[in-house]
């Protein structure tokens, strides 16, 4: 199980840029909608997670020292779990789980981007 990091205090570190998201849905419900700054390790289907994840991360995630958080669309997904959990694996010491979610981001009324517009 990874840490936990809640709404506030990501909203806090995504402000001061110390920490880097990674959206963890497929890669077109990322594209469609992810928080701000999000960059995207697919964790879905379940069985490919850490395929995904070994593909991606030395892209996506090139200091392993960085403070990582990761998340899905809500608490019951477990996409977050399983590419944090690799993420671990792969030698990431700083893994934490936004355990509710782009759901939960959303209803708060927090922004979010999308590739459409740039994000």
């Amino acid at each position: 199980m990874l840490p936990l990091i809640t709404r506030d205090d990501l909203a806090a570190g995504i402000e001061a840029g110390a920490v880097v998201v990674v959206d963890t849905m497929p890669a077109a419900y990322y594209a469609k909608e992810h928080l701000p700054g999000a960059r995207n390790i697919p964790g879905f289907p379940y069985d490919r997670a850490a395929e995904f994840t070994d593909e991606h991360a030395p892209r996506v995630l090139p200091d392993k020292a960085a403070a990582i958080v990761v998340y899905c669309a809500n608490v019951p997904c477990r996409n977050s779990e399983l590419v944090g959990a690799r993420l671990v694996r792969l030698g990431y010491p700083n893994v934490r789980k936004y355990r509710e979610g782009i759901e939960d981001w959303v209803a708060a009324g927090l922004p979010t981007e999308s590739a459409v517009d740039g994000g």
